[in-house]
C-alpha cells in the first residue's frame, strides 16, 4: 500500500497552499476582499493539515500539523517592485494560487480514490471534510480573476 506517500504529498502541497494563500493576503493587503478572504481559506489549510498529520500517524507518518516555515509566506510571483503593475501583479498571483489549488483538489481526490480502493473509512471520510472547501479555494481564485481581469487587461 501506498496511500503514505499520497498523504505525505498531498501534506507538502497543502503546506504550498496554505502559505501561498497567506502571501496573498500579505501582498495585496490594500485589496480587502483579497486580503480578507485569503486570511480566512488560509485557516482551512492550516485545519487539513493538522487532520493529515493526525491521519498519517496511523501510516507511520509524522508529519507536522502546522504549516512549513512556522507560517512564512510562500513567493507567489517573486518581488514586487517600482516598477510593477499592482494589477498584473495580483492577476500572477491569482493564476499561481488557482494551480496551487487546482493541484492541491487533484491530490485529494487521488487520496479518496486510494483510501475508497482500501475501504479505509477514517481517511474517506477526511477526503470528504476536506476536498470541497480546497474545491472552494480554488473557486475562489478562479472568481477573482474573472471579475478582476477585465478592467486589469483593458486599463
Amino acid at each position: 500500500m501506498k496511500l503514505d506517500l499520497a498523504i505525505r504529498e498531498l501534506h507538502e502541497s497543502e503546506d504550498t497552499l496554505a502559505r501561498s494563500l497567506l502571501t496573498m493576503s500579505e501582498r495585496h493587503r490594500d485589496e480587502h476582499e483579497i486580503h480578507h478572504v485569503a486570511r480566512d481559506l488560509t485557516r482551512w489549510s492550516y485545519a487539513h493539515l493538522g487532520e493529515l498529520a493526525e491521519e498519517g500517524r496511523r501510516y507511520g507518518l509524522n508529519l507536522d500539523g502546522k504549516p512549513g516555515g512556522s507560517g512564512t509566506p510562500a513567493p507567489l510571483s517573486g518581488p514586487a517592485g517600482p516598477r510593477t503593475d499592482p494589477g498584473m501583479a495580483l492577476l500572477a498571483d491569482l493564476r499561481r494560487l488557482y494551480r496551487a489549488a487546482a493541484g492541491v483538489s487533484l491530490d485529494w481526490e487521488l487520496l479518496g480514490q486510494g483510501a475508497q480502493a482500501t475501504k479505509d473509512r477514517e481517511l474517506l471520510a477526511l477526503t470528504g471534510r476536506c476536498h470541497p472547501q480546497t474545491i472552494r479555494q480554488m473557486q475562489w481564485a478562479n472568481a477573482m480573476l474573472k471579475s478582476l481581469s477585465p478592467q486589469i487587461l483593458a486599463s
